[in-house]
């Protein structure tokens, strides 16, 4: 299904590309047209060739049939300087500066302006930046090192740098995964002032309001094949997913009842100083409890401190009527607790390892005699694992890192999974990651629950909350502001306790 595209010459431009690696083939003869003054997103599940067709347009893969056309010529970019001096620039979900050279000296790193004998004109490199962050629109200081910037402002630094290049054409990918409400808002606004001073803009996110609050066309990839190019105008979000994943997704979030059982896990008083102060609640066996709030609140933290990988000034934590001892998350997990962090790639795996690896992480004890580790056993566990849970891998013996998103996801639900666990903290579990993973996850969430797992489920995706939870507790400044039953539960009621409105 396409429709009618401007008709000027596009800036950049894919025709019938096609790229393999092996015998898998990431991209299918897809084309794509990007035009300057527009903003254009790419949608699709994991998996479905998007990372390959970012890298062929910014010159780190070349594609093995097909062409790559600049201002309506065929162009090949030998690498990523290639594309970058032809005016296309990436700017990707975790920004890479050098942390010790201030924010001007990151910018025009190797291309400073020179003085008389050779010398570096600091004031012109100053000026220069100055007059990026005008045009941005945005007030950083062009002296601060680069060093304790938030995601969001090293975000706006590539873009300066982009810009210094003569960038035309944009390319955004999952820049808003970090981002906090703000933040979006700034970066959405710097977005479209490049659009209108006539940038071309490629846009990524799995967040699909985004899509349709940014962009104005948008191209829908499945399994590395076009599935169509759309104008958003008139389009549904029904319709967009149902692109994206080949068929109707009834229910993203398929709540199962379940019968309530006995308190799983009882918190009582719990007290950080200076995090979160006066915390108790409960979440009963066969229960989905939804942990919401703004960034910010402390919800992580209170999971960390459940847990035991944080320490607690005061208060208890007890599984199944059992006190946990403070601090210790060894004797959390030998009591029945699980939690998902936050952060799948820097706390919940161990990227270089292989995914059999990660998921025998929790159950060393169970596969290990006299120190010496059960290969087969390990294999056994992780193959009977990454089946449930419908992991996509080539070779258990894979490195995580090679994974999608969605799919490490599932690899560290998986590790945690398999101690069976009594009492589940998920923190985030759907961030980043495809709308067909996602129902996949809520669906293993909710049988889980059905099984009689109590579930602690930390998002800041509201409807994710409102469409999972039994119950809903809402944080505020590391206070629970208020007790939600699903009936109560609206967004309106929500975000009022978060921000410190409810009455």
């Amino acid at each position: 299904m396409s429709h009618p595209e401007p008709e000027s010459v596009p800036v950049l431009a894919l025709e019938e590309v096609t790229k393999s690696f092996g015998a898998v083939r990431a991209l299918r003869g897809v084309s794509l047209r990007l035009y300057a003054g527009e903003a254009h997103a790419l949608a699709g599940e994991n998996g479905a060739g998007k990372s390959t067709l970012i890298k062929t347009l910014a010159g780190v893969h070349r594609a093995d049939s097909g062409r790559v056309l600049l201002d309506g010529a065929p162009v090949q970019f030998h690498g990523p300087a290639d594309a970058r001096d032809a005016g296309v620039a990436v700017i990707y979900q975790e920004p890479t500066l050098f942390p010790d050279l201030s924010i001007a000296e990151n910018i025009f790193m190797g291309r400073q302006p020179r003085r008389a004998l050779g010398r570096v004109d600091h004031r012109a490199v100053r000026e220069a930046t100055a007059g990026l962050f005008a045009r941005l629109g945005v007030p950083l200081d062009p002296d601060q090192p680069a060093r304790g910037l938030s995601i969001a402002d090293q975000q706006l630094v590539e873009i300066a740098k982009a810009l210094s290049f003569d960038a035309r054409v944009l390319i955004m990918d999952e820049p808003t995964a970090a981002l906090t409400g703000s933040e979006v808002a700034r970066l959405f606004g710097v977005v479209r002032a490049l659009r209108e001073q006539g940038a071309a803009v490629l846009f990524i996110s799995h967040r699909l309001e985004e899509i349709f609050a940014l962009c104005q066309r948008v191209t829908t990839l499945r399994d590395g094949a076009l599935v169509s190019t759309s104008p958003l105008d008139g389009l549904s979000e029904d319709a967009l997913v149902r692109a994206m994943v080949g068929r109707d997704l009834d229910e993203l979030y398929p709540k199962q009842d379940a019968e309530v059982g006995d308190v799983a896990l009882g918190v009582r008083r719990l007290t950080r100083e200076g995090v979160f102060t006066d915390v108790s609640f409960e979440v009963r066996r066969g229960e989905i409890v939804g942990l919401a709030g703004l960034v910010g609140a402390g919800r992580s933290e209170v999971a960390r401190a459940v847990f035991g990988v944080d320490r607690f000034d005061g208060g208890e934590v007890e599984v199944l009527g059992r006190r946990l001892t403070p601090g210790a998350p060894s004797l959390a997990m030998r009591a029945g607790l699980a939690l998902v962090p936050e952060d799948r790639r820097a706390q919940g795996l161990v990227m270089d390892m292989s995914i059999t690896r990660n998921i025998g992480l929790t159950g060393l004890a169970d596969t290990s005699r006299a120190g010496l580790m059960n290969r087969a056993a390990e294999r056994s566990r992780a193959l009977d694992w990454a089946v449930r849970l419908q992991v996509k891998y080539t070779r258990l013996a894979d490195v995580v890192g090679t994974l999608s998103g969605g799919n490490q996801q599932k690899v560290v639900l998986a590790k945690w999974l398999a101690t069976a666990p009594r009492v589940l903290i998920v923190d985030e579990p759907t961030r980043g990651i495809d709308v067909g993973t996602k129902a996949e996850v809520h669906r293993l969430l909710s049988s889980l629950a059905a099984e009689g797992v109590a579930v602690l489920m930390i998002s800041s995706d509201l409807p994710e909350i409102l469409g999972m939870a039994d119950r809903v507790l809402v944080m505020h400044e590391g206070r629970l502001t208020a007790e939600l039953t699903r009936a109560e539960a609206t967004e309106e009621s929500v975000m009022a306790a978060a921000t410190g409105r409810a009455a």
